[in-house]
């Protein structure tokens, strides 16, 4: 594993490197009362496991609103203050004729395909061919058009960014880059819900947060509420594949910086370019970013699944990170296994 001491810590990066791109939302009473209104919603699991004299608290969102994993607070919350703000009387048709388009590694396209469907739009997927096609089949499911394009996130998100542009759809992405900030801003601002539980339910404040991250989104999403929530006591520590490092790179330049490696196995975090809101947020509030390996990534599944916690690299890279880190004894420790094993 490698580890990068984060020297941005609690100043941030210079304004003129990431110039008019806001920091994430902390306001989580605003996706919490929308949920309020959801028949689907409940808290989920936060687990108590004692190992090797540590505190270790399991965040468990494998089945987070019936999609599987945390992403289901995001992009269906933009499309749901979306349809209130349109047609608050008619919600189940307040969206007809609209189409959503994104690109995804799984879950994020099940949020947007669940959101669109629930209030009369249409969605489009693009796919990267390296997700099975069992994946493709619960898109599908939800009613969303499913379009393979490219092995990698990036490529995918250039066509449903041209897709948007062509055909006058709305680009629903959970990642941000220059002229595009709103939507993603309201996207992250979902997964507040998923923090303020843990707040609320935690006992005492952690001594170490490690989370995961893709583009960065649930990461400093979480990592700006804990740190308004607790401030400067946690350790807190992005988790990236070591073939995908795009906020520690970016974070070791001091500015948005691509990352470039092989494909890895956890798809869900195997995205190359870092969301500038993510990365702005990041570089003031984590402490660091580890770099985890394939092995190390598949490695603590059986772990988990002895814990009765069944997830894939991507859902157990942040417990993976803790492993490998072993933090001094005594310590509290917050991971979030952040997806279910049958993705």
């Amino acid at each position: 594993m490698e580890y990068f001491e984060n020297s941005w810590l609690g100043c941030g990066l210079p304004e003129d490197r990431l110039p008019e791109v806001p920091y994430p939302s902390i306001n989580a009473h605003a996706p919490l009362e929308l949920l309020k209104m959801c028949p689907a919603y409940s808290k989920t699991p936060l687990i108590k496991f004692e190992h090797s004299d540590r505190e270790l608290w399991i965040k468990v969102e494998s089945d987070r609103m019936g999609t599987g994993s945390f992403k289901a607070l995001g992009a269906s919350y933009v499309i749901a203050r979306m349809a209130l703000e349109k047609n608050a009387t008619e919600l189940p048709t307040s969206l007809a004729g609209e189409t959503f388009v994104t690109a995804s590694a799984g879950n994020h396209g099940l949020s947007v395909a669940a959101g669109a469907r629930l209030f009369g739009a249409s969605s489009v997927i693009f796919l990267p061919n390296t997700v099975p096609e069992h994946f493709a089949k619960r898109l599908r499911s939800k009613g969303a058009r499913v379009v393979r394009k490219g092995d990698d996130y990036e490529t995918g998100m250039t066509a449903a960014c041209k897709a948007a542009n062509d055909r006058n759809w709305t680009l629903l992405s959970d990642s941000s880059w220059p002229g595009y900030f709103e939507i993603p801003k309201l996207l992250m601002e979902g997964y507040l819900a998923m923090a303020s539980e843990i707040v609320e339910t935690l006992p005492e404040r952690p001594s170490h947060i490690l989370l995961q991250a893709g583009v960065g989104g649930m990461a400093a999403a979480c990592a700006a509420f804990f740190r308004n929530a607790w401030g400067s006591e946690p350790k807190i520590v992005v988790v990236e594949p070591q073939a995908a490092p795009a906020l520690m790179e970016s974070a070791r330049a001091g500015h948005p910086r691509a990352a470039s490696g092989p494909i890895s196995n956890m798809g869900r975090l195997d995205c190359k370019e870092p969301s500038y809101i993510a990365l702005k947020g990041l570089a003031r509030d984590a402490d660091g970013f580890a770099a985890i390996s394939d092995e190390q990534a598949s490695g603590i599944l059986p772990a988990l699944a002895k814990m009765g916690l069944h997830t894939t690299e991507s859902g157990g890279a942040g417990v993976a990170a803790y492993a490998a880190m072993k933090p001094e004894k005594g310590s509290r420790i917050l991971c979030i296994v952040s997806e279910g094993g049958d993705i």
